[in-house]
């Protein structure tokens, strides 16, 4: 009787623990039926294992315990890479850091979980064989100091060739060159050759200075030779029209006093002071002026 009772306690123990326990699951369920998509990745919907579409940013359901959703980004990632060894095409060796910006396209999210299943192991088979090859092959086409002045151009190059050596579900946005260490003796003769360098281009602005200061001062010798020839020009010209006036008018003179006599003796009155000479020649004639009487 003891055990029959028992037995029918726990059956209805039982009895009220199952519907508790199946409203639990079917909830844990269906909570577990939604996800949600951010808008810079995109989900891999799977079902049983096995890639059914390419689930856009939003809310999405997807069926219990059947179907899972793996995210993968499509927004900018930036790889790293440091102590790249690599010789110039003369010879000198360097170590390069470099960093490699991409992005996953949002159509080929499923190519990346079909063949590499996360970003980081596409990035491990792909950019982390090619990168530094591509870096070492480019910089050995360079010389050192032409790889240091033609920093961009290099790295262009390089963005070039290792978009075109990757093949798969990944576009390469920019590689930037970041730093590139020569051995301390190279950089020393790069430094002593550049020092000599602007000290030569020192030494030619200072000829060149020195040859239009030389330039400036033939031009005013030039200018005032110019000036003091002009001045004597006109000083001659001027002396010359003052002796043509001056002759001028002795020839006027001279030949008014030829056609008037009258004129002449008036001349001669004006100049006589009214003394006779006080030294007289034996052959000499007693000046005497002519005094007309009027009538």
């Amino acid at each position: 009787m003891l055990k029959n009772g028992l037995a029918q306690a726990n059956t209805n123990h039982l009895g009220k623990i199952i519907p508790v326990a199946v409203l639990l699951l079917m909830l844990i369920s269906l909570y577990g039926s939604w996800y949600t998509i951010d808008q810079g990745e995109r989900g891999v919907l799977l079902r049983n294992g096995k890639i059914i579409d390419t689930a856009e940013p939003g809310l999405g359901f997807k069926i219990p315990l059947m179907d899972t959703v793996v995210k993968i980004s499509t927004q900018t990632h930036t790889a790293n890479y440091q102590g790249l060894q690599a010789y110039s095409r003369d010879q000198q060796p360097a170590t390069l850091r470099a960093s490699v910006t991409f992005s996953i396209p949002p159509d080929r999210v499923e190519e990346v979980y079909a063949n590499f299943k996360s970003i980081d192991l596409m990035v491990s088979r792909l950019l982390d064989r090619q990168v530094p090859t591509q870096i070492e092959n480019i910089f050995g086409k360079y010389t050192a100091i032409s790889a240091v002045q033609e920093r961009i151009k290099f790295g262009i190059d390089v963005t070039d060739a290792i978009t075109k050596s990757i093949k798969g579900p990944v576009s390469i946005n920019s590689v930037q060159i970041e730093n590139i260490d020569f051995s301390n003796a190279y950089e020393k003769s790069v430094e002593d050759r550049m020092r000599a360098e602007v000290e030569v281009q020192t030494q030619l602005q200072n000829l060149e200075k020195e040859r239009v200061s030389a330039q400036i001062a033939v031009t005013q010798a030039q200018a005032e030779a110019d000036s003091q020839l002009a001045r004597a020009i006109a000083e001659a010209e001027s002396i010359r029209i003052k002796g043509n006036a001056e002759a001028s008018a002795i020839k006027i003179r001279a030949e008014a006093l030829a056609q008037n006599q009258n004129l002449v003796e008036l001349t001669k009155a004006e100049r006589w002071d009214g003394r006779l000479p006080t030294t007289m020649l034996p052959t000499g004639t007693i000046p005497f002026l002519e005094v007309q009487t009027t009538k």
